[in-house]
């Protein structure tokens, strides 16, 4: 059985899908915030629900795997202990062998932009470490859910 923890969403266009994450104890720091850290772990979460969504888990892909290249994050306002927020996550472009995603997280009580992210990955053939082409059907997958709101390049 899968479950789905994320969900798909209309409410931040061009975002088109969304995961909840409660902030817990252990992510804040002495002053009593998310500690700026974590909120990277949240975008894994949320990329991890996108690509179930998709049906475009590590299975799909084989001994080819993405690996993070490039994360740049930018911090608006702060996160407290059990804060629930939920962070919006999209495909921005997909290039010849690395695909970047934008990520947005908002706190639910009060619509509060928090953070936001761009992060680019890679796509790895696992034994030899080298990228490769990212397959059409990967391809076509993002360009099917995100509808015109994705650059994609030729292959």
């Amino acid at each position: 059985m899968s479950i789905e923890l994320g969900h798909a969403t209309d409410r931040k266009p061009p975002f088109k899908y969304a995961a909840f994450t409660r902030v817990g104890f252990s992510d804040t720091d002495a002053q009593g915030i998310v500690y700026y850290g974590r909120y990277l772990p949240y975008f894994d979460q949320a990329r991890v629900e996108y690509h179930r969504h998709l049906d475009l888990l590590g299975e799909a892909m084989g001994e080819e795997q993405f690996v993070m290249r490039a994360s740049s994050v930018e911090y608006f306002a702060p996160a407290q202990f059990d804060d629930l927020i939920e962070i919006f996550i999209r495909m921005l472009k997909i290039g010849r062998t690395s695909a970047t995603y934008e990520c947005a997280a908002y706190r639910v009580e009060d619509d509060v932009l928090m953070v936001t992210a761009t992060q680019t990955l890679v796509l790895v053939d696992l034994a030899e470490r080298r990228a490769r082409t990212i397959p059409g059907w990967y391809r076509d997958a993002i360009r099917g859910f995100e509808d015109g709101d994705c650059e994609i390049a030729a292959a």
